[in-house]
This record gives structure tokens, sequence and C-alpha cells, in this order.
């Protein structure tokens, strides 16, 4: 019962997992917050709009009362009380005017008014009469007093018309700026879905960088990123072309010979005959898996790119040291005299430490593989002090790593073409695969780092440098 516990937990924990991580449309999104943001700003603007209006249009109403209230002051009882003067606007918006005298005698009130209260309150009021809200303003001469009135129901519906006709056009607005946001945000994102469908119409062997013409700002980086991406998976791609072909070329020929020394071995006729056979047999199989075993070191510091999070300070002394430790046994094996030597001030440097052991590994063996019995293998590391340390970068000291020998040393029109994949000097006695010499050349671009061959001025031989950018110095 338990397995069915544990997969239905299993079930659950994906589940919830996938639903986390429910993809959302980008431009759906921004669409939709665009149109939200036009919604709300086109209500609040049309709301604005709607009290600006009837503010305006009630103070309006207002000034109109009071123009009349100032025409009528002018002029005598009699002459006001005349159908002339009365105004027709007025009556349209239910306008009553009532002139009382000083001595509150009334003498004259519209046709359609009711009666206002005869208490009036100088300037503007408002009063309730037979049930009714008005707005009043009420003007004082030395003979008479004047009130021009109007219901408050009528101008505040009057005042509402004015206003809505006022956001017609805002109301109407919006589904337009609308459209528009819906256009430029698919306009906008058109760089995106251009790009999608090119990696979507691209074959699985195409990594050719992606076009960043006539991309905006924000998109640009992602694509620029995504070409380093697909160079990097490019020269992944032609390490892994070149060691299959590499592997198919120059393991063919060691299988032959393994095929050819078993049969020798088969074919013994003694105990003496068989054993020199097993041993032919067992060095073929160590020479094919070193072959092996070099083919991948190479294949992978080709493909390979350090990251500046892979980085450290390596004590390139101490890792010199390591490495000839390890290899004095075969040194002594073969009659080798195996030594290393460091300054005073030994300067360090950044790199990847498992990358520059290899180097370290690769140049040590290919000077024992090449030295006859007797002879000598230096390894010093310190500071470059002659002029072909001007490559370093300005302002920074440079150091150096030197592997020499007692060998027959490297002809100078040899010399560059020995850091190729499996080229080996024409007339070489001893073993080896050709790859040593193209697996440091490998390690040392990836480190910025500079090789240089020439002969050894201290014992004679082939003398390889490999120049570094120190970053400080340890000891006096």
């Amino acid at each position: 019962m338990m397995p069915q516990v544990n997969a239905s937990g299993q079930r659950a924990s994906n589940a919830a997992g996938v639903h986390a991580a429910k993809p959302f449309s980008l431009r759906a999104r921004l669409t939709w917050a665009l149109l939200a943001v036009v919604a709300v700003a086109a209500c609040l603007q049309a709301f604005s709009i709607y009290r600006t209006a009837r503010a305006e249009t009630e103070a309006l109403f207002d000034g109109q009362m009071q123009r009349i209230a100032l025409a009528l002051s002018a002029g005598l009882a009699s002459e006001v009380a005349s159908d002339a003067l009365a105004d027709p606007q007025a009556k349209a918006q239910d306008m009553i005017v009532q002139i009382w005298r000083a001595d509150g005698i009334m003498l004259y009130r519209s046709s359609n008014a009711r009666l206002l209260p005869q208490v009036a309150v100088l300037g503007f009021s408002d009063a309730r009469a037979h049930g009714t809200a008005f707005r009043i303003y009420a003007l004082q001469t030395p003979t008479q007093v004047i009130q021009v009135a109007q219901e408050i129901a009528s101008r505040r519906q009057m005042a509402g018309d004015v206003a809505l006709r006022s956001i017609v056009p805002v109301l109407l607005l919006a589904p337009l700026i609308m459209l528009v946001v819906w256009w430029v945000v698919t306009r906008t994102l058109a760089p995106l879905q251009r790009t999608r469908s090119q990696l979507a119409a691209r074959r699985a062997d195409d990594l050719s960088p992606l076009p960043d013409a006539d991309l905006p700002l924000e998109v640009q980086p992602l694509v620029q990123e995504m070409n380093l991406l697909l160079a990097r998976l490019q020269a992944a791609f032609d390490a892994l072309q070149r060691f299959v072909g590499d592997a198919a070329h120059e393991l063919r020929s060691p299988l032959a010979a393994l095929r050819l020394q078993v049969q020798s071995l088969a074919r013994a006729p003694d105990d003496a005959a068989r054993r020199v056979a097993g041993e032919r047999v067992t060095a073929g199989i160590d020479r094919a898996t070193r072959m092996v075993e070099q083919l991948l070191s190479l294949a992978r510091q080709e493909a390979g790119q350090i990251q500046a999070a892979t980085l450290q300070a390596v004590d390139m002394a101490l890792l010199c040291q390591r490495s000839v430790d390890e290899l004095q046994p075969l040194a002594q094996q073969a009659g080798l005299h195996l030594a290393f030597a460091a300054d005073a001030a030994q300067p360090a440097i950044t790199g990847q430490p498992d990358a520059l052991a290899l180097l370290l590994r690769n140049l040590l063996e290919n000077a024992l593989r090449y030295t006859p019995e007797g002879g000598q293998v230096q390894c010093s590391w310190g500071r470059a002090a002659d002029e072909a340390s001007s490559s370093s970068v300005a302002g920074r000291s440079s150091a150096v790593l030197t592997v020499e020998d007692s060998g027959p040393g490297i002809a100078a029109a040899e010399r560059e073409r020995v850091l190729d994949r499996f080229y080996r000097v024409p007339g070489t006695v001893a073993h080896g695969s050709g790859l040593g010499l193209a697996i440091v050349n490998a390690v040392a671009r990836q480190h910025g780092a500079r090789l240089a061959l020439d002969d050894s001025p201290l014992l004679g031989g082939l003398r390889i440098r490999v120049f570094f950018d120190a970053i400080s110095a340890s000891g006096a």
C-alpha cells in the first residue's frame, strides 16, 4: 500500500506544480491592463466633467437670475408689469418674478408664479413654498424689492441634461481609445511573435543566430543572449561531431591492431609467446583507453566555455607541485629526473583548477614521453620577465608556466602544427596519439592564455611556456 500512497502523493504534487506554473499571455495581460486603465480614466473623466458641467450650469442659472433682477430694477413697476417685459426664456425655464414695494404692497408677479415668501433674504437663498423648493435671488432698491426664483428640481434637471450631453463625447471616445490600445499592443509585440515564428520554422540542426534588426531595445538583449546560447550550442555540436569523426577515424587502427594481437595470442605456440602477446594486447588496450580519454578531454575543452561563476583563484605553484609528485613514479620508471621550481613571488591566476590540472598533466606527460632515458624534465612557475609576456592585459602583471626537457625538441617549422589534433612530428618513435598539445592549447585558449614553443636554453630540448594574467602575488 505504501507505493500507492507515494505515487498518489507524487501525482498530487505534480498537479500542484503544473497548476502553479500555468502560463499566461503577455499580450492579453498587457492589453487588459491598459484597457482597464483607459476605462477607469474615462469613468473618472466623465464623472469630473459631469460634476463640473452641473456646477457651471447652476452658476449660469444664478447669473441669469441676477441679470434679470438688475434689469428689472432699472425700470418702473408699471413698465415691468407689462407683458412686453415678460421674458419668454424665463417662462420656459419656470422663472418666477415678484416685485414688492417698500411698504409691502406687491407691484408685480409672473403669471405662472406661485406666491413666494414675502420676507426676502437679500442675495441668493433657498426656500420652500407650497411644498416646492426654490432658488431665490432678492435685490433691494430704494423703492422696491425684486425677487427672481426658480424651482430647484427644474434647475437640477436642466443642469443634469447639460452635464450628460457634455460627457457623451468621452463615452463615445473611450471605445475608440481601447481599440487603439489593442492595436498598439499587438503591433508592439509583433517582433516577439516574429522571433517565435522564426524559431518554430527552423530545422533541428540550424543553430545560426537570430536576426536582431528592427527589434525593440527591450527585446534585443533577450535575442542577443539567445544568440550567445545558440553559439555555445553550435560549438558543442561541432565538438561532438569532431569527436565522433575523430573517434571513428583514430580508433579504427588501434582496434584493428588489437584484433591482430588477439589472433596472435590465440595462435601462440607456448607460454612465453602467449605472455608476450598478452602484454601487447594490454599495451594496445591502454593506448586505446588513453586515446579515448584524451578525445573526451579535448571535446570538453573545445565545446565548453568558462563561466564566471566557476572561476576561482588558483595557486599554480601548489598545483604544479602536486602534478610533479603524481608523475614521479612514471619519471623514475623511465629513468628521468623530474623537478619543479617556483619563484619567491608566486603569482596567482583566475581559472578552473581541474582544467589547469589537465593542461599541466599533458605538458608533463608529453615531456616525459619524448625525453630519452637519463634526461631531465623541469617545471617552473613564476612571473614572466621577458618580451614574450607583452600580450598581458595592460595594468596587470603576467605569470608564466614553463615545462622544458632535454629531449630532441621540435623543429621551428613544426611547432605550430603540433598544436593540431592527431599531428605527430614525422620520424617520432615514442608512442602517442597526437592529442596532448591540442588539449593544452584548448585549455589555454579557454583561460585567455598564450602558448610559446621554442628551444630550452637550460636543458637543450623543447621549452613550452604558457603565459597567464596574474591577479596577485603570494610571498615576498
